[in-house]
């Protein structure tokens, strides 16, 4: 009981005050879009107790909070500091209508869509909640199957329904449908790439949408 209060004692001592809170970016990159400053006064105010009494998971959520953060580890450095290291959000593009953006690992979030803009050409992306990471790794692979035509995807959605919906870099959209088995997407893009060529030449640039739903015929 006599070394519990004596350890409390000593916890309470203004020597363990936190008076430093060092914010850097993971893995030493430089932070582009959170400004450690304004990060840290946001933060801030949430922030409770001491070295040894701070809770640690409340200050990472409180700067995970923060627009640009994806994720913050906290960890204690004696005697009188916390050390916050931040990863950023990578812009990939926008997820629905309402101007949220998403990551490269396909985490949606909410930031400043100019500045995401300064970073890179922004995609479209939509479906239903929940199927965000889905989406966006779908994409690596629609890319290698439209590579042959020298084409990639701008946009694209996945329905209420499941079916698939891409918009290539020249304007013209695709219906895919639903996925029926692993390989039908695959079999449907290839399908397209083959008979391309001929539709190109005989429509020239009059061509929109393509809906390649039917398997014998477009």
């Amino acid at each position: 009981m006599l070394i519990a209060a004596g350890l409390w004692w000593v916890a309470q001592r203004p020597y363990f005050t936190l008076k430093v809170i060092r914010i850097e970016g993971a893995q030493q990159t430089q932070l582009r879009h959170v400004n450690p400053l304004i990060v840290r006064s946001s933060a801030l105010s949430r922030i409770r107790g001491n070295f040894f009494t701070a809770n640690l998971d409340a200050v990472r959520q409180a700067f995970e909070s923060v627009p640009w953060v994806s994720k913050a580890t906290v960890r204690r450095e004696w005697p009188n500091q916390l050390i916050i290291t931040l990863e950023e959000h990578m812009p990939l593009g926008t997820w629905g209508e309402d101007g949220r953006l998403v990551s490269v690992k396909g985490d949606v979030f909410t930031a400043n869509l100019a500045e995401a803009e300064e970073d890179t050409d922004l995609l479209g992306f939509d479906g239903p909640p929940g199927s965000e990471k889905e989406v966006v790794a779908r994409l690596s692979d629609l890319n290698a199957w439209f590579a042959p035509l020298k084409l990639s995807a701008t946009k694209l959605e996945l329905s209420g329904r499941y079916a698939w919906t891409v918009t290539l870099s020249n304007g013209v959209t695709v219906e895919l449908g639903r996925e029926k088995s692993n390989t039908t997407l695959k079999e449907r893009v290839e399908r397209l790439v083959g008979i391309y060529p001929q539709l190109v030449e005989r429509l020239q640039n009059r061509i929109e949408s393509i809906d390649m739903r039917y398997p014998n015929g477009l």
